[in-house]
């Protein structure tokens, strides 16, 4: 990601903006981030010498609570890519209506070429160079590109020793012994099937509709089992190393077998196709899982499904999005459809805050109805504006955040989006 991505959020905000009739006022306000420090990161390398990355932490909005949003390790982070990321954040907390706003911090560092021990000296003083600056009331870091569980329990126990007050709330993510919650490990893809599956229903697809998934990894494993359970067909899979395609239905049990056992999906004995040629399978329903940016204008044109559900991050540009319109392909946004696991953040926040431990099914169950009911609402507001799914996911946001703000300043709520 580049500064390109903060100009396409801040350009959805003026988008939405308009849409709504909001002052001008209003739209200066969520152009700015209400918080943004750059700090030095000094770490201690495995020969004993001090190393030093610059690192980030962005809290784009608290109007409708505590900022919320991952922390990644990654050569590539810059402050624009961050801001950009917060932006985001905000707008997908606000349409699954979570007591949240949005935020997101990195460091710029390669993690593969650390060690444990590197990579915990550089968590922990990233941890000090934020902390008065976190917190379970002012914003609450959780994984990202290049973290995980581990570094989210370095981040909650040194921030209990700089501050002296330890809180599990600080940071979601975490292990389950550190207090992270059940069911946060297939979140992304449990949100996503709900999401899926009342969407190939509005659009009166056939109960065992094709499905294509690319990207298996976290999300796109479970999803991938998930679906084959519900009754659908997943006709084609593809890791980094590959994809495979069968007409009548993957085996998905068995092409997770194999790849444990061999490291890709491709150990499988299946028709093996490319990347791109995956995408233009015959199928239904197509769920980009992987890479951003991975359905270009022209692969647009070469997709047969009906329904794109964005399991990934931006898998959909700018142009393919206008080219997938012009064909009548519905495109739900990754806002709403990898939104499962900010929900289950904020679901570990919330039993943080009150000392409690919900049972796998009770997240579940919370799960779905969230992700239900953000994804009524979104169709309700595409539907009374006639808006494209992605543009009326940002006005629905941002509507909600528009009256927080406006509740903030002193002003009657506009009321602008329920």
């Amino acid at each position: 990601m580049t500064t390109d991505l903060h100009q396409f959020a801040l350009a959805s905000i003026d988008v939405a903006v308009a849409e709504l009739g909001l002052d001008d006022w209003i739209r200066e306000v969520l152009h700015q981030p209400e918080r943004s420090i750059a700090v030095q990161v000094p770490y201690r390398g495995d020969d004993g010498e001090i190393r030093l990355v610059p690192g980030y932490r962005v809290a784009h909005s608290t109007a409708r609570g505590p900022a919320k949003g991952g922390t990644r390790f990654h050569p590539d982070v810059t402050p624009e890519e961050v801001a950009g990321l917060a932006t985001l954040m905000s707008i997908k907390t606000a349409v699954l209506d979570l007591p949240l706003g949005g935020g997101k911090g990195g460091v710029t560092v390669d993690p593969k070429q650390l060690s444990e021990t590197e990579l915990e000296s550089l968590t922990r003083s990233y941890t000090r160079g934020i902390a008065a600056n976190i917190g379970a009331d002012l914003d609450v870091p959780a994984p990202d590109v290049g973290t995980g569980e581990r570094h989210m329990d370095w981040i909650a126990e040194e921030y209990a020793a700089v501050t002296g007050r330890p809180n599990p709330a600080v940071v979601t993510g975490k292990s389950i012994a550190a207090g992270g919650s059940l069911g946060r490990d297939s979140a992304t893809a449990a949100g996503c099937r709900t999401v899926l599956l009342s969407s190939a229903a509005r659009l009166g697809l056939p109960a065992d509709a094709r499905v294509v998934i690319q990207g298996f990894g976290n999300a796109g494993s479970h999803l991938a089992r998930m679906l084959a359970a519900d009754g659908l067909r997943v006709v084609g899979l593809s890791d980094s190393r590959g994809g495979l395609h069968d007409p009548n239905g993957l085996d998905v049990a068995a092409v997770c077998a194999a790849k444990d056992e061999h490291g890709s999906v491709t150990a499988y004995p299946a028709e093996r196709v490319s990347d791109r040629d995956l995408l233009g399978l015959d199928c239904e329903i197509v769920v980009p899982a992987a890479l951003e940016a991975a359905i270009d204008e022209t692969i647009a044109e070469e997709i047969r499904a009906r329904l794109i559900v964005e399991a990934a991050n931006g898998p959909c540009t700018v142009s393919a999005d206008e080219v997938l319109a012009d064909r009548g392909v519905v495109v739900v946004p990754d806002v709403l459809a990898s939104a499962g696991g900010v929900t289950v953040s904020c679901f570990e926040w919330q039993q943080n805050l009150y000392g409690e431990r919900w049972s796998a099914d009770t997240v579940a169950t919370r799960l779905e109805q969230r992700m239900a009911e953000a994804a009524e609402a979104l169709w309700a507001v595409a539907d009374e504006r006639g808006l494209p799914l992605r543009t009326a996911a940002t006005v629905l946001g941002l509507g909600r955040i528009a009256d927080a703000v406006i509740e903030r300043a002193g002003q009657r709520p506009a009321a602008l989006v329920s």
